[in-house]
């Protein structure tokens, strides 16, 4: 049975509550609710964007729809000023000017037509730019949304991380403490075991598996010399005696 002086031996339950704040503080810091939060924000802004390309490309083509629109309008708009600028100057044959009459008259129900396509392209376009506005002010919302949470959860990291230096400060002072070879099988015991390596005996029940001792237990701990390192045989943890013990 190996064995370390019963002060080292006490000495490990203030390792151990370090080591368990050490293990509260990281799991604080791999929980963060902002993250979450922040992760969800993130996800929003990457499908408002992937939207907004989408509008925006729609803004895109209903521009160059109503530039077309507008330019078959005024192609027309130009023929039949010069259809009426010759007819008006009574230039050409009788023939030649009611030809131009009738053109005009095709012109002007040519013009009608495009005309509607034009106003339907511009409020296509008009429906489009509220659109892609509309998601652009969504974004920026979600933008500054997501750097106050941000903050917020930096604050908290930063937060943790200074008590995780305290911590791990005063974990190796402790440790310097405490003969080498114990800290050593201290760490072996806790690896397996949850983190939990070393366990108060308070009356007669150990702090790490909860279980109350049996007789014969207590009767080979009561047997043990006080530099013995004991272990519960539940759980197998090291066992710290003290005046709590009651043995």
């Amino acid at each position: 049975m190996p064995k370390a002086p019963a002060i080292d031996q006490q000495k490990l339950l203030d390792l151990q509550a370090v080591d368990i704040r050490l293990a509260q503080l990281a799991h604080r810091r791999a929980t963060v609710p902002e993250q979450a939060e922040l992760d969800s924000l993130l996800a929003e802004r990457r499908r408002v964007a992937d939207v907004l390309v989408a509008a925006r490309t729609l803004v895109s083509d209903g521009e160059r729809a109503v530039a077309k629109a507008e330019a078959d309008v005024a192609q027309v708009r130009d023929r039949a000023a010069r259809n009426t600028s010759r007819l008006e100057s009574g230039t050409g044959s009788s023939k030649d000017l009611q030809g131009l009459q009738h053109e005009l008259e095709s012109l002007a129900r040519r013009q009608g037509v495009l005309e509607e396509v034009e106003l339907e392209a511009m409020e296509k376009l008009e429906q489009a730019q509220f659109a892609a506005a509309e998601l652009a002010t969504t974004d920026g919302e979600l933008a500054e949304q997501a750097e106050d949470v941000a903050r917020r959860r930096d604050a908290v990291l930063e937060e943790v991380a200074t008590e995780e230096r305290a911590a791990l400060a005063r974990r190796e002072a402790i440790a310097s403490g405490i003969e080498r070879a114990l800290v050593e099988l201290y760490e072996r015991t806790r690896a397996p075991r949850g983190g939990v390596g070393a366990a108060l005996l308070r009356s007669r029940r150990c702090e790490g598996c909860r279980l109350e001792l049996n007789a014969s237990d207590i009767a080979a701990l009561r047997a043990a010399a006080a530099d013995e390192v004991v272990f519960c045989e539940e759980c197998g943890r090291i066992l710290v005696r003290t005046a709590e013990s009651g043995l």
